[in-house]
């Protein structure tokens, strides 16, 4: 998987949850029909991601670092 270009759907999903720990085909295809995903190509009927991709969006849904559970109250990022 790690030598390939480009990832299927399912392929991506693992790679997510294997390097982020979050993730799922079905939650990608979501995301591809109503945005907020990472960004993706297709080919034909077949949605591709590329890693670079995959890890754009992923960091971009980590919050800041927290001490608390208590600090996140109230805060909207």
């Amino acid at each position: 998987m790690h030598d390939q270009k480009y990832l299927r759907r399912k392929d991506a999903a693992e790679y997510l949850k294997a390097v982020w720990g979050f993730g799922s085909a079905q939650t990608l295809a979501k995301l591809a029909c109503h945005g907020g995903g990472p960004a993706f190509h297709r080919a034909g009927s077949v949605v591709l991601y590329t890693r670079d991709a995959l890890d754009k969006w992923a960091e971009s849904r980590i919050g800041p670092e927290l001490k608390s559970t208590s600090e996140a109250v109230g805060e909207t990022a």
